[in-house]
């Protein structure tokens, strides 16, 4: 888990430039050292780098010798910049009846590799580990938060669909339909919520260890974005580190009685979506697409993602169905037609809604005062697409476990 509250070292940070040129030259390292004929890439369950430091969560073969590949590892990383490497290594249980084979425990240790290097094994071997029988959470064991009625999360397949435009408008119209709405904002990579409502210069308050969220127009909000130094800092982060941010994010916020928390997801279909279908407890997807074909093929991943995770879709929008010259009133089809009726019907879902390509929409978002907000031309499309979320989502909802207490 990434750590928001703690506090910040003396030492120079590296750039971002530096960090992703380290991490790339480890990455190669890792990529092309073989244990036996097969890569160390392929056993690496866990990876973490802090500074000058590696560690590594492996899964050997039965015959490997870890105190040797520490040792080759380090020196193999030692010009990249890695001073110590630490495995916590694992190693399957040997065949029924033929003895064990495995290498004598080692206690976790830091031994001298050279003047300047060092490394640690955690050799988890004492006994042989048993084989993953418990299976990955699923949406169906998962009890709803007991302060959130209910969690959308507004998907693409792909990225540049007007995704996170149309998850913004669409938490303003279920406000102005006079509920409670939050917005979380999971794009950890790419976080534009701050900007679109205005807020990209507020930093949320700590209480009690909980983060609590901005205000943003009578929503409570919350976004990386709003926890990084500045509009320009990228979020150069490996998987697992993302997801765990996710996960503070959404647990360690103090959010209020809300009756929809609408979460703006990432495009594609990651590691991010998968460990939010695992560990948060969703009513329903809005998959929101262009009409344009590729758009499509990438909108029914995600909905294909969402079956297979049983997480239902509430629906279809189709944005940047239509644009009207502002100058001749002609009206063309720029992307296409037809493509968000196809795949709604395709996959017995609603059409929640059709949206215009027209530079008001996006002008209002970049100025922090999105269309509903404004109540502008384009606000009744979003106010016709929150009520048809509405007409369909108590049949989602989850069971409220009203004995949890935070």
């Amino acid at each position: 888990m990434f750590n928001f509250m703690k506090k910040t070292s003396t030492k120079k940070p590296e750039t971002p430039e530096q960090r992703a040129e380290r991490d790339s030259a480890v990455d190669k390292v890792l990529l092309g050292y073989e244990v036996g004929t097969i890569s160390i890439a392929t056993m690496v369950t866990g990876l973490e780098r802090d500074g000058d430091q590696l560690t590594l969560d492996l899964r050997l073969p039965v015959n490997s010798n870890p105190e040797i590949i520490q040792q080759e590892l380090g020196q193999l990383l030692h010009p990249h910049g890695i001073k110590a490497i630490h495995m916590n290594v694992r190693l399957p249980a040997p065949a029924k009846g033929t003895g064990s084979s495995l290498p004598k425990a080692m206690p976790k240790t830091t031994n001298a590799m050279d003047s300047q290097s060092q490394s640690s094994v955690n050799n988890k071997t004492t006994d042989a580990e048993p084989p993953i029988t418990k299976a990955a959470p699923t949406q169906a064991s998962l009890t709803a938060h007991p302060r959130i009625r209910h969690i959308i999360v507004v998907a693409s397949g792909k990225g540049g669909v007007g995704k996170s435009t149309t998850t913004v408008n669409i938490a303003l119209a279920l406000q102005k339909l006079g509920n409670r709405v939050g917005v979380l904002d999971a794009d950890i990579y790419g976080p534009s919520m701050p900007t679109m409502l205005g807020v990209n210069n507020v930093r949320p308050e700590l209480e009690n260890e909980q983060f609590v969220p901005i205000n943003a127009h009578g929503m409570a909000m919350l976004s990386i974005g709003s926890l990084l130094d500045g509009d320009n800092t990228p979020v150069a982060w490996r998987g697992p580190k993302a997801t765990g941010a996710l996960m503070q994010l959404y647990n360690q916020t103090n959010w209020p009685q809300l009756d929809y928390l609408v979460i703006d997801m990432p495009p594609g279909t990651g590691d991010i979506q998968l460990t939010l279908a695992q560990r948060i407890p969703v009513t329903g997807a809005v998959i929101v697409t262009t009409p344009q074909h590729i758009a499509l093929l990438d909108a029914q991943k995600g909905i294909e993602m969402f079956n297979k995770t049983n997480i239902p879709v509430l629906g279809v929008v189709e944005n940047m169905a239509l644009h009207t010259c502002s100058n001749c009133n002609h009206t063309e089809a720029i992307f296409g037609t037809g493509g968000g009726e196809k795949i709604a019907e395709q996959y017995q879902v609603p059409l929640l809604g059709q949206l215009p390509l027209a530079r008001g929409i996006r002008a209002q978002v970049d100025k922090g005062e999105p269309s509903v907000l404004a109540d502008d031309e384009f606000a009744p499309y979003y106010l016709s697409i929150a009520k048809n979320i509405e007409a369909n989502i108590n049949k989602f909802a989850k069971p409220v476990d009203d004995k949890r207490i935070f």
